[in-house]
């Protein structure tokens, strides 16, 4: 048999660009010979739809685009991920052949814990269906379904499927494919079948998708896997009929099969393979390490984020300091430089270093580079803010205004020009809260917001390493970080030293340690205090930020949800 999983980027809502998206692939899927076409997961609508999912009239336009997906389904079968109302909204796999939809296989397990929030708008399905294609039974299963060992799965295989295909939406985090694959090749062995896992790829707001599509054979061999991070249409022969020696000898499916007793399942014959003459050689993708893995995500999450929502350009706030640089250079790559606008506001605390790196990053990254001091516009609010000061000295209030005229200069050029605005921010600033609202937290997008100042610069490193020159000016990178709101400061003055903070917020934030634990991991109790009690006070500021790239298991936003009103102190 020869299957065709198409990892492909819909858009959520865009049922007519989804549908060509689907018909297109299933085309090149019938040009390569394929028996079987794999779609993800609510591939019609996109995932997550979210709260459209409520409105009756957007469900009925999406099993109005599955009809037409399944009259395009001759010659060929596809499994194409869809919502469906039967009495309820269910999470459903169309099993389309012969024009028409066969089936309608229902997810059974409906994941309701981190990014994932499916029992708000679906209920549980609990039918059992067998697909015949010539002699190949194939079980169909929806992305959770496989996430938990037993049935569906093994209700499949103990009913005869020696090929469980499972069409996911599954969220990115660094190293997830690793896990992913590894799960997937115990679900491979437990059940003694082939697995075909295809799953969606591009960015959605924050939520990545990383592809990462691929087969396994009934012994946990990983056959085929396709790239992360781009679209692909991963093409493999297979043979599930060699799982039946295995199972022959494999006494505890006996066992199994005698605990489990009689359950339903529906057999249902849905053609017959063509009969490849010819072998394909399968392609088994490399997987990338954790700083590759984070640049690829970014860029993806830049660039689906421009593009499904209609921007062409961006314009960046550029300091001369590292996170404005990483965010410049990443954009400049995934954009291009001609679609980057890079703006300096320099103020009297300014140094002429951090002055001409913003200027030899945007010349370096070949972008626009404009420059406006923002001193003048100082001087005049605090002008008319004298009188209402009297008799108090400077403080945070004077270094926040520097901030915030910088948020609304660069909102300024974003609502003139249309271009959109990409905060620099990063996770350790966002953790402790030290951004200025309305300042440097200001933009439609914040591309850092998942990354800590730490693997900050270890990108901006690894950006210049794979171009083979200064794309960021080292003098950037070797800067001791400073936000230049007054002389000679330094984010030390403020903060612990980035390391040591980096690793106390990922215990606590991630991981969700207390103080006591904290304080037993050995890290510093001066640090730990400080870290915790700044965390606890931002809480207000995170609501208020920008979206931004999830690379993290729990990343402010869609995982981290605290209350901003809160005394509970760990």
């Amino acid at each position: 048999m020869r299957i065709a999983l198409a990892q492909i980027n819909p858009v959520v809502g865009d049922l007519t660009g989804n549908r060509d998206l689907i018909l297109a692939r299933l085309e090149e899927a019938k040009a390569a010979g394929a028996d079987l076409a794999l779609f993800p997961e609510l591939a019609i609508t996109g995932y997550p739809p979210e709260d459209l999912l409520l409105r009756p009239g957007f469900v009925r336009a999406a099993e109005s685009t599955l009809e037409e997906v399944a009259r395009a389904a001759r010659g060929i079968v596809a499994v194409v991920g869809t919502p469906t109302f039967d009495r309820d909204l269910y999470n459903a796999a169309a099993v389309c052949a012969g024009g028409e939809v066969k089936a309608l296989v229902k997810k059974r397990f409906l994941p309701n814990y981190g990014v994932f929030d499916e029992m708000r708008y679906f209920a549980q399905g609990n039918e059992l269906f067998l697909f015949e294609h010539g002699e190949t039974l194939i079980g169909v299963t929806v992305c959770e379904d496989m996430w938990q060992p037993g049935p569906p799965a093994t209700d499949l295989a103990l009913a005869g499927a020696e090929l469980i295909v499972n069409i996911s939406a599954s969220p990115f985090h660094l190293l997830r494919d690793r896990e992913r694959e590894e799960m997937f090749r115990t679900r491979a062995r437990d059940t003694s079948a082939f697995v075909a896992f295809c799953n969606t790829v591009g960015g959605q707001d924050e939520l990545i998708f990383d592809g990462h599509s691929l087969v396994i054979d009934d012994e946990g061999t990983v056959l085929a896997r396709a790239p992360g991070f781009e679209e692909c249409l991963l093409v493999v022969d297979v043979d599930p009929s060699s799982v039946v020696q295995r199972r022959l000898t494999d006494a505890r499916r006996r066992a199994l099969a005698a605990e489990r007793g009689d359950f339903a399942v529906t057999t249902i014959h849905i053609g017959t393979p063509h009969g490849q003459t010819e072998h394909l050689q399968p392609e088994l993708a490399a997987f990338c390490d954790d700083l590759e893995q984070m640049r690829m995500a970014l860029e993806l999450g830049l660039d689906d984020y421009v593009r499904k929502n209609g921007f062409r350009e961006i314009v960046v706030g550029v300091s001369g300091g590292i996170d404005s640089a990483l965010v410049a250079a990443l954009a400049a790559e995934t954009l291009g430089p001609e679609r980057v606008h890079c703006v300096s506001m320099p103020s009297r605390f300014s140094s002429e270093g951090t002055r001409g790196d913003a200027q030899r990053l945007a010349e370096a990254l070949g972008c626009d580079f404009r420059e406006i001091a923002i001193e003048p516009i100082v001087e005049q609010f605090l002008v008319a803010l004298q009188t209402h000061f009297v008799g108090r000295d400077p403080d945070l209030t004077e270094e926040n205004l520097q901030a915030r005229i910088r948020g609304t200069l660069l909102m300024a050029l974003s609502n003139k020009f249309g271009w959109l605005l990409v905060a620099t921010g990063n996770k350790s600033e966002m953790s402790v809260g030290y951004a200025t609202l309305y300042g440097d937290m200001a933009g439609g997008f914040a591309l850092l917001k998942d990354v800590y100042k730490t693997d900050v610069f270890r990108l901006a490193i690894h950006l210049n390493e794979r171009a083979g020159r200064e794309l960021i000016p080292q003098s950037i990178i070797d800067r001791a970080p400073s936000a230049e709101l007054r002389d000679e400061q330094l984010d030390e003055d403020s903060l612990p030293p980035y390391p040591k903070l980096d690793a106390v917020l990922e215990a606590y934030v991630e991981q969700d340690r207390t103080l006591e634990e904290l304080s037993g991991d050995g890290f510093e109790p001066d640090v730990v205090q400080r870290a915790v009690a700044l965390v606890d006070r931002a809480e207000y500021k995170r609501r208020q930020a920008p979206p931004g790239v999830r690379l993290r298991p729990k990343a402010f936003g869609r995982d981290r949800r605290t209350p901003i009103t809160n005394r509970w102190r760990s």
